[in-house]
C-alpha cells in the first residue's frame, strides 16, 4: 500500500512539472548538426535530440557547450536551419552531454511533427 502512495506522489510531481512547460514535449530522436561560430572559426557537431517541443529540444552531443552559447541547428531530416541558445548547463549522460536548447523564435513547424494538444494527459495504468 505504501508503494502505491509513493507512485501517486511521483506521478503528481511529474504532472506538476509538465504543467509548468510552455508546450508539450515529444520524445523523438531527430538527427541534427550544430553550428557554432566564434573567434573567427566555425565548428560543426553531429548529434541528435531526445525530446523536442515548439520552443526547442534536449540534444545529446559528444561534447559539452556552455550555458547561453548561441548556435544554429540543422534538422537533418528536413535541412531546415534555426538559431538557438543553450538554456542551462549541460549534464553528462552515458550517451554524451544532454544540452537543452531554445529557439530564438518559437517555431512550431521546425520538427515537422504533430504535437499533442496542451490538455493531453498520458494514460496512467
Amino acid at each position: 500500500m505504501n508503494n502505491t502512495k509513493e507512485q501517486s506522489s511521483r506521478s503528481a510531481a511529474l504532472l506538476a512539472g509538465e504543467e509548468k512547460r510552455r508546450s508539450q514535449r515529444v520524445i523523438v530522436r531527430v538527427p541534427l548538426t550544430l553550428f557554432l561560430a566564434g573567434n573567427g572559426q566555425s565548428e560543426k557537431i553531429n548529434c541528435h535530440t531526445v525530446a523536442v517541443n515548439i520552443h526547442g529540444a534536449m540534444v545529446v552531443s559528444p561534447r559539452t557547450l556552455e550555458e547561453n552559447t548561441k548556435l544554429e541547428i540543422v534538422n537533418e531530416r528536413t535541412a531546415e536551419k534555426i538559431g538557438c541558445r543553450v538554456t542551462r548547463a549541460p549534464r553528462e549522460s552515458s550517451e554524451g552531454f544532454l544540452i537543452p536548447v531554445e529557439f530564438t523564435t518559437s517555431s512550431p513547424n521546425f520538427w515537422q511533427i504533430s504535437f499533442p494538444p496542451a490538455n493531453w494527459k498520458a494514460f496512467d495504468n
